[in-house]
């Protein structure tokens, strides 16, 4: 893929050519690609999760890579990787991200391990995906009130971020949060324009701007042309108090109103259905009830 067309990739409309080109499931409908993600399926062997998130419908999966999963890299052989790639092509399914938890800017020593661990990221991201390679999906970590003080450090830290990805061929998003030093659209496309790399995009959560009263339609429009990856979940409260919820529970959010603001800025990419871990950390949480009550909330505006 040349420069151009990463650049392309990187726009409303060009998560198409940075997911996989005309060939992918999602480049033949102008809906984007409802998805559902493992990291709410934490207590599901992985092979039974991919295949209880097609038989709900979903047409794409993400993969969660941190500790305790049993999709952490050092976990899985190569003979799982070449099984898990062989169950979600012949599901049908796209694998749209892999999804790690690094900070930017963090202690001493972080610098290596947050290079080791994009590194391995990397390879599940192309081992274990049947067509292009998924996306590197991770927050940023860090405190608001420490921007200004960290911001040009994080900057630093996330062009040696881009710089190893670059010859491995692999795209990292970066997740806009509440709560973390990269809590508004602003700061996100501050850390971009600094980076400016084809290989650093934005992931965008909405939940996390709807805490702190910015639009919907704004906030889409404002980081459409970095955004390479959605993800979706409800949330109530403000920045300093709140819950998550799933996706469509609160009807705080107006999810016509995002259908129709996706179709303006032409994103036919992932949308990756979330459940935040202040749901399946609860002692009667279901992951599979969870899974269907997402879809059957999200469907009738994206599937």
């Amino acid at each position: 893929m040349t420069r151009r067309n990463l650049n392309f990739a990187l726009s409303g409309g060009g998560a198409i050519a940075l997911l996989g080109g005309p060939s992918t499931a999602w480049a033949r409908t102008r809906k984007p690609l409802l998805g559902f993600k493992q990291y709410g399926m934490k207590k599901l062997p992985v092979r039974e999760a991919i295949r209880h998130i097609a038989a709900i419908g979903y047409k794409a999966v993400s993969l969660t890579l941190m500790p305790t999963w049993d999709t952490e890299p050092k976990l899985l052989s190569r003979t799982d990787r070449a099984e898990i790639r062989k169950q979600i092509g012949g599901l049908g399914l796209v694998l749209a991200s892999v999804q790690e938890s690094l900070r930017l800017a963090g202690p001493d020593g972080s610098r290596k391990s947050n290079l080791d661990h994009l590194r391995a990221a990397a390879a599940v991201a192309h081992e274990l995906s049947p067509g292009a390679p998924a996306v590197i999906e991770t927050p940023v970590g860090g405190r608001p009130e420490k921007w200004e003080e960290t911001r040009h450090k994080m900057a630093d830290e996330l062009g040696e971020w881009a710089k190893t990805l670059e010859p491995l061929r692999t795209v990292l998003a970066i997740e806009g949060h509440v709560g973390t030093a990269l809590d508004r659209p602003e700061k996100v496309l501050w850390l971009l324009d600094q980076v400016k790399s084809p290989w650093i995009g934005n992931l965008f959560d909405y939940s996390h701007y709807h805490l702190q009263r910015l639009g919907l339609g704004e906030t889409l429009r404002q980081l459409a042309s970095r955004t390479v990856l959605h993800h979706v979940k409800d949330s109530t409260g403000n920045a300093e108090k709140f819950r998550f919820l799933l996706p469509g529970d609160s009807r705080e959010i107006n999810y016509k109103e995002y259908a129709q603001v996706l179709g303006e800025i032409h994103y036919q990419g992932p949308l990756l259905l979330e459940v935040s871990a202040q749901i399946f950390n609860q002692p009667d949480y279901d992951g599979l009830a969870a899974a269907k009550r997402c879809w059957d909330n999200m469907a009738p505006y994206f599937a």
